[in-house]
Protein backbone atom coordinates (compact mmCIF):
# COMPACT_ATOMS: atom_id res chain seq x y z
CA UNK A 1 0.00 0.00 0.00
CA UNK A 2 1.36 3.30 -0.87
CA UNK A 3 -0.49 5.42 2.26
CA UNK A 4 0.28 9.23 2.13
CA UNK A 5 1.75 9.82 5.57
CA UNK A 6 -0.60 12.93 6.94
CA UNK A 7 2.37 15.59 7.25
CA UNK A 8 3.01 15.15 3.63
CA UNK A 9 -0.60 15.57 2.81
CA UNK A 10 -0.34 19.03 5.04
CA UNK A 11 2.36 20.53 3.46
CA UNK A 12 0.97 19.60 -0.36
CA UNK A 13 -2.25 21.36 0.29
CA UNK A 14 -0.34 24.32 1.86
CA UNK A 15 1.30 25.35 -1.11
CA UNK A 16 -1.82 24.14 -2.92
CA UNK A 17 -1.33 20.73 -4.44
CA UNK A 18 -3.34 18.23 -3.95
CA UNK A 19 -3.29 14.08 -4.59
CA UNK A 20 -5.42 11.73 -7.22
CA UNK A 21 -4.77 8.43 -8.26
CA UNK A 22 -6.19 7.01 -11.46
CA UNK A 23 -8.44 3.98 -10.48
CA UNK A 24 -9.47 2.58 -6.78
CA UNK A 25 -6.82 -0.32 -7.49
CA UNK A 26 -4.28 1.81 -8.46
CA UNK A 27 -1.34 1.84 -6.33
CA UNK A 28 0.34 5.20 -7.58
CA UNK A 29 -0.21 8.73 -6.78
CA UNK A 30 -0.05 11.75 -8.48
CA UNK A 31 0.18 15.74 -7.07
CA UNK A 32 -1.75 17.73 -9.73
CA UNK A 33 -2.76 22.33 -9.26
CA UNK A 34 -4.54 24.45 -11.31
CA UNK A 35 -3.38 27.41 -13.26
CA UNK A 36 -6.85 28.49 -12.82
CA UNK A 37 -8.38 27.94 -9.57
CA UNK A 38 -11.97 27.24 -8.64
CA UNK A 39 -13.31 28.54 -5.71
CA UNK A 40 -16.75 29.20 -4.42
CA UNK A 41 -16.50 32.35 -2.21
CA UNK A 42 -17.88 31.73 1.23
CA UNK A 43 -20.04 34.73 0.85
CA UNK A 44 -21.72 34.08 -2.38
CA UNK A 45 -22.84 30.64 -2.02
CA UNK A 46 -26.30 29.82 -2.97
CA UNK A 47 -29.22 27.25 -3.85
CA UNK A 48 -32.17 27.53 -5.68
CA UNK A 49 -35.34 28.33 -4.00
CA UNK A 50 -36.82 24.86 -4.09
CA UNK A 51 -34.09 23.56 -2.67
CA UNK A 52 -33.91 25.64 0.34
CA UNK A 53 -37.51 25.33 0.99
CA UNK A 54 -36.84 21.22 0.72
CA UNK A 55 -34.23 21.91 3.43
CA UNK A 56 -36.58 24.10 5.73
CA UNK A 57 -39.24 21.61 5.33
CA UNK A 58 -37.00 18.99 7.31
CA UNK A 59 -36.75 16.45 3.98
CA UNK A 60 -33.13 15.93 5.44
CA UNK A 61 -31.02 15.84 8.67
CA UNK A 62 -26.89 16.58 8.98
CA UNK A 63 -24.37 15.09 10.91
CA UNK A 64 -20.38 16.33 10.62
CA UNK A 65 -17.15 13.60 11.34
CA UNK A 66 -19.40 10.96 12.08
CA UNK A 67 -19.38 8.24 9.23
CA UNK A 68 -15.54 9.79 7.70
CA UNK A 69 -14.54 6.24 5.73
CA UNK A 70 -18.49 5.53 4.82
CA UNK A 71 -18.51 9.27 3.20
CA UNK A 72 -15.18 8.18 1.22
CA UNK A 73 -15.96 5.10 0.69
CA UNK A 74 -19.27 6.56 -1.42
CA UNK A 75 -17.36 8.99 -2.91
CA UNK A 76 -15.11 6.12 -4.55
CA UNK A 77 -17.92 3.98 -5.50
CA UNK A 78 -18.59 4.96 -8.95
CA UNK A 79 -17.12 3.24 -12.36
CA UNK A 80 -14.13 5.81 -13.04
CA UNK A 81 -12.57 7.34 -9.53
CA UNK A 82 -9.79 8.94 -8.46
CA UNK A 83 -10.04 7.82 -5.29
CA UNK A 84 -7.96 4.60 -4.30
CA UNK A 85 -8.41 2.73 -1.70
CA UNK A 86 -4.96 3.58 -0.74
CA UNK A 87 -5.94 7.08 -0.34
CA UNK A 88 -8.68 6.58 1.41
CA UNK A 89 -6.35 5.50 3.98
CA UNK A 90 -4.39 8.19 4.06
CA UNK A 91 -7.20 10.59 4.49
CA UNK A 92 -8.66 8.43 7.25
CA UNK A 93 -5.30 9.07 9.10
CA UNK A 94 -5.45 12.61 8.13
CA UNK A 95 -9.35 12.72 9.49
CA UNK A 96 -7.97 11.14 13.16
CA UNK A 97 -5.59 13.72 13.59
CA UNK A 98 -8.17 16.34 12.85
CA UNK A 99 -7.57 17.94 9.05
CA UNK A 100 -9.97 15.96 7.01
CA UNK A 101 -13.74 16.16 7.68
CA UNK A 102 -16.63 15.18 6.48
CA UNK A 103 -20.66 15.84 6.04
CA UNK A 104 -23.34 13.20 5.98
CA UNK A 105 -26.77 13.59 4.80
CA UNK A 106 -29.93 11.23 6.02
CA UNK A 107 -32.93 10.80 4.73
CA UNK A 108 -36.10 10.73 6.86
CA UNK A 109 -35.43 7.45 7.66
CA UNK A 110 -31.89 7.56 8.81
CA UNK A 111 -30.55 6.25 5.77
CA UNK A 112 -27.30 7.73 4.46
CA UNK A 113 -28.19 9.56 1.41
CA UNK A 114 -25.17 12.43 0.67
CA UNK A 115 -22.26 13.28 1.84
CA UNK A 116 -18.95 15.54 1.38
CA UNK A 117 -15.49 15.53 2.77
CA UNK A 118 -12.71 17.92 2.24
CA UNK A 119 -9.19 18.74 4.08
CA UNK A 120 -9.30 21.74 6.33
CA UNK A 121 -5.79 24.02 7.01
CA UNK A 122 -6.31 27.05 9.62
CA UNK A 123 -9.16 28.91 7.62
CA UNK A 124 -8.85 27.10 4.20
CA UNK A 125 -11.23 24.01 3.43
CA UNK A 126 -10.07 21.84 0.34
CA UNK A 127 -13.24 20.43 -0.91
CA UNK A 128 -12.14 17.22 -2.49
CA UNK A 129 -15.46 15.00 -3.71
CA UNK A 130 -19.63 14.55 -2.88
CA UNK A 131 -21.82 11.75 -3.51
CA UNK A 132 -25.39 10.85 -3.55
CA UNK A 133 -27.93 8.56 -3.20
CA UNK A 134 -30.93 10.18 -3.73
CA UNK A 135 -31.29 12.62 -5.78
CA UNK A 136 -30.13 16.22 -4.75
CA UNK A 137 -28.63 14.94 -1.62
CA UNK A 138 -25.43 16.39 -2.82
CA UNK A 139 -27.03 19.83 -2.89
CA UNK A 140 -28.24 19.56 0.83
CA UNK A 141 -24.10 18.19 1.59
CA UNK A 142 -23.44 21.38 0.02
CA UNK A 143 -25.48 23.46 1.97
CA UNK A 144 -24.95 22.00 5.40
CA UNK A 145 -20.78 22.17 4.83
CA UNK A 146 -21.21 25.69 3.56
CA UNK A 147 -22.97 26.84 7.22
CA UNK A 148 -20.23 24.71 8.62
CA UNK A 149 -17.58 27.22 7.06
CA UNK A 150 -19.54 30.26 8.18
CA UNK A 151 -19.87 28.95 11.57
CA UNK A 152 -16.35 27.78 11.81
CA UNK A 153 -15.19 31.54 10.55
CA UNK A 154 -13.58 30.34 7.40
CA UNK A 155 -11.99 32.11 4.77
CA UNK A 156 -11.03 30.12 1.66
CA UNK A 157 -13.45 27.50 -0.14
CA UNK A 158 -10.98 25.39 -2.68
CA UNK A 159 -12.91 23.18 -4.81
CA UNK A 160 -10.15 22.46 -7.39
CA UNK A 161 -11.67 22.88 -10.84
CA UNK A 162 -14.32 25.42 -11.99
CA UNK A 163 -17.38 23.62 -13.09
CA UNK A 164 -20.62 24.61 -14.79
CA UNK A 165 -22.27 21.88 -12.31
CA UNK A 166 -20.55 24.22 -9.20
CA UNK A 167 -21.38 27.13 -10.94
CA UNK A 168 -24.75 26.76 -9.86
CA UNK A 169 -23.75 27.14 -5.92
CA UNK A 170 -21.20 30.46 -7.10
CA UNK A 171 -18.27 28.77 -7.71
CA UNK A 172 -16.24 31.20 -9.94
CA UNK A 173 -12.40 30.46 -11.16
CA UNK A 174 -9.51 32.77 -10.34
CA UNK A 175 -5.70 33.15 -11.38
CA UNK A 176 -3.48 30.51 -9.50
CA UNK A 177 -1.40 33.92 -8.08
CA UNK A 178 -4.70 35.32 -6.69
CA UNK A 179 -5.44 31.61 -5.03
CA UNK A 180 -1.94 31.31 -3.60
CA UNK A 181 -2.85 35.01 -1.75
CA UNK A 182 -5.78 33.72 -0.73
CA UNK A 183 -3.92 30.35 0.23
CA UNK A 184 -1.48 32.02 2.69
CA UNK A 185 -3.97 34.35 4.06
CA UNK A 186 -6.17 31.83 5.29
CA UNK A 187 -3.78 28.91 6.18
CA UNK A 188 -2.37 31.79 9.03
CA UNK A 189 -6.00 32.13 10.45
CA UNK A 190 -7.91 30.14 12.82
CA UNK A 191 -11.34 28.27 12.33
CA UNK A 192 -13.48 24.89 13.54
CA UNK A 193 -15.52 22.73 10.99
CA UNK A 194 -17.01 20.65 13.18
CA UNK A 195 -17.73 22.86 16.22
CA UNK A 196 -19.41 20.68 19.59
Amino acid sequence: MAIIPPQVLIEGYSIGIFPMANSLTDEEVNWYTAQRRGIIPIDQFHLSRRMMRRIRQGHYTFSCDTMFREVMECCADRPTTWISEDLIESYVRLHELGYAHSVEVFDQSGDLIGGTYGVTLGAAFFAESMFQRKKEASKAALYHCHQLLVNGGFELWDVQFYTPHLAQFGCIEIPDKEYQGKLKKAIRREAKFCKG
